[in-house]
């Protein structure tokens, strides 16, 4: 199976993309709406990749 290569700023844009759209939805939809709950559910997963991959590169210390 092939792994793709993501990054940092390829989540943040990920993320703001899903914030916008949920925000749109709650707006027009209301908060409990099952279509904002499933774009709610699918941020705190690219948030959670987001930061399972900051952390990993912050546990790496360059030495000259």
């Amino acid at each position: 199976m092939a792994k793709i290569a993501i990054t940092l700023l390829d989540l943040e844009d990920a993320i703001a993309t899903l914030q916008n759209r949920m925000i749109d939805i709650g707006l027009s939809k209301g908060l409990t709406h099952p279509d904002t709950v499933k774009c709610s559910q699918e941020l705190d997963i690219v948030l959670n990749h987001f930061q399972q991959i900051n952390a990993r590169q912050d546990c790496y210390v360059p030495i000259n």
